[in-house]
């Protein structure tokens, strides 16, 4: 199972406890995956169709316990969506439909239907989340964490929809992006720290835990694999200047010997020789007394003076 549909189940385990909430979140699935079924005898009935069996079960839920109508539940293969198990719940007609329909915002007339907007369906600042996870359920997704990059989106063919999730989105400080995909509108963060705000406001939690779990891991593995890096680059330098300076010093030893340089030069020329690979500051550490790095720096240098002036008397 994707983190993506655990994460989906989680939230369609989640049953408000508040009429208002629970209408906020059954308007939402509506609004991303319902459709208007008209009879030639002008009944009309409403229909909801996802591929999450848990999210099935929570329309059903939903919609029996608001308008305690009768449903139809039906589950079929969809062959086309690599045989993706499709499941629909059907607000049959019968007494009671138009007026559920009318607070869930679709209006029926003898020409047909009309979707509205209740703005009392989101007034509340918990219907508010309601909404945003019935959207999610709805038309969401989310990446698992332990990809390159984060990635939570919301689908839907709805204008109006788009800027409605985008705007209760902001309202609890998150700043979704949007584009266009096939003729739909995307709302998605792939900021880590707003998708985990989003979980946290939607009621994942279970999901938000694993996700920081995993982000957390990833960010010391990252972290460590950077130190790693950058220790290794370190190395190569250490050990590439070393072979440098013991060819310098090898120089000096077949040209004039080591025994006629100073004292001090002779010291560091002996010391680099026996140790060709550690760093400046390390090689200091072996003199007698020990030597600073600037120090151990600055005899290199005048052997490598040395060493030039040689090479160009020779040439």
């Amino acid at each position: 199972m994707s983190f993506s549909q655990k994460t989906k189940n989680e939230l369609a385990r989640i049953i408000p406890k508040d009429k208002c909430c629970q209408l906020a979140e059954l308007a939402a699935l509506i609004r991303m995956d319902g459709s208007i079924h008209i009879s030639a005898d002008h009944h009309m009935s409403l229909g909801i169709e996802t591929q999450n069996a848990a999210v099935a079960r929570k329309m059903y839920f939903l919609g029996k316990t608001l308008f305690n109508l009768k449903e139809e539940v039906s589950v079929r293969r969809n062959n086309r969506l690599r045989k993706n198990v499709i499941y629909s719940v059907k607000m049959v007609p019968q007494p009671g439909t138009k007026k559920a329909l009318d607070k869930l915002g679709i209006d029926f007339t003898p020409a047909g239907y009309k979707i509205h907007w209740n703005s009392e369906l989101v007034k509340k600042r918990c219907c508010q989340k309601a909404y945003l996870r019935g959207a999610f359920l709805g038309g969401g997704s989310i990446s698992n964490p332990e990809q390159k990059t984060y990635h939570l989106e919301i689908i839907t063919s709805d204008s109006f929809n788009d800027e409605l999730i985008s705007e209760l989105m902001r309202n609890f400080n998150i700043e979704p992006k949007t584009t266009w995909r096939k003729k739909a509108h995307v709302i998605y963060l792939k900021d880590s720290e707003m998708i985990v705000d989003f979980l946290n406001v939607v009621g994942a939690h279970s999901a938000l835990l694993n996700f920081e779990n995993i982000r957390v891991h990833k960010d010391v593995r990252n972290r460590v694999n950077r130190i790693v890096n950058c220790e290794t680059a370190n190395l190569n330098k250490t050990v590439e200047a070393g072979l440098k300076q013991v060819e310098t010093i090898r120089y000096l030893e077949r040209s004039i010997g080591l025994e006629n340089l100073p004292v001090g030069l002779k010291e560091i020329a002996r010391a680099r020789l026996e140790n060709p690979e550690v760093s400046l500051k390390e090689l200091g550490e072996t003199m007698e007394p020990p030597l600073s790095k600037s120090g151990v720096n600055h005899r290199m240098r005048r052997l490598k003076r040395i060493a030039d002036k040689l090479r160009g008397k020779s040439s």
